[in-house]
């Protein structure tokens, strides 16, 4: 039995055990490298997915994911594409947990996105969170909304361009998750594609932190998305075209409430 003394000493001792942080665990940081590979860690899926690939002459694209804390996690990137123009791959984390509910049943996507890049030369490339909603949950994509943090070099889709060949905005100014956009509006040839830039040219936003559902009421709002669609896809990574760079995350995390 427990003496007194010892009882005591044990009562003082659990309100510590139980405020305990959460546990930062490093990843076993499995480096992935193949055109299609996934890995799933708690909510997240990293995903390489490099659809655009036989467009390269040569490069590769590899990712792992480093550490994980509680809805957190940390990944990178390298990558390093030649020839063509289009994107060879969107190296990404997706969540998993929570999609596929109606724009009209979220109430706030809150999340973090702290990172760096490092490159080599001239790169082709952007930072950003890419969305899909459709029509039915799990549908075929409708919408395709994409909030950029950087912008390497690339642009978005856009149906209106100007003499220079620059996309114009279909608005600009919108104040959102502490910073200013620019919006553009276009069509990939399967979904319509929005894109929020930020409003000042080569602003990179390192340090993300900020409700993403704000983004999707001001297209329901202004620009005729229906809060009926389905939210389908939630990612965050880089598009890359060509180039060389290393994208580091040290910490990134989202939740639809």
């Amino acid at each position: 039995m427990f003496s007194a003394s010892r009882l005591s000493a044990l009562l003082l001792v659990l309100p510590f055990v139980f405020a305990a942080p959460a546990v930062e665990r490093s990843e076993s940081a499995t480096t992935f490298c193949g055109q299609w590979d996934t890995s799933v860690s708690g909510n997240y899926e990293l995903l390489l997915d490099q659809w655009g690939l036989s467009g390269a002459s040569s490069g590769s694209d590899c990712a792992s994911i480093t550490s994980t804390s509680g809805n957190s996690l940390a990944w990178t990137t390298t990558w390093k594409w030649t020839g063509g123009t289009g994107v060879k791959s969107f190296t990404n984390i997706q969540l998993n947990a929570g999609i596929n509910q109606k724009l009209s049943a979220i109430s706030t996507i809150p999340s973090t996105w702290n990172w760096k890049q490092t490159s080599s030369g001239t790169v082709v490339a952007d930072v950003a969170y890419d969305m899909f909603t459709s029509n039915n949950a799990g549908g075929s994509a409708v919408n395709e909304i994409m909030i950029w943090l950087a912008n390497y070099n690339a642009g978005p889709i856009s149906f209106v361009y100007n003499s220079a060949g620059q996309p114009v905005p279909v608005a600009s100014g919108i104040s959102l998750a502490g910073h200013t956009w620019n919006l553009y509006s276009g069509s990939n040839g399967a979904n319509n594609v929005f894109s929020f830039l930020p409003s000042t040219s080569g602003t990179t936003i390192t340090s993300f932190s900020g409700d993403i559902k704000t983004f999707l009421t001001y297209l329901i709002n202004n620009e005729g998305v229906s809060s009926s669609q389905f939210l389908t896809t939630l990612q965050a990574g880089t598009e890359a075209t060509s180039g060389s760079a290393t994208l580091t995350t040290t910490s990134y995390s989202v939740v639809i409430n």
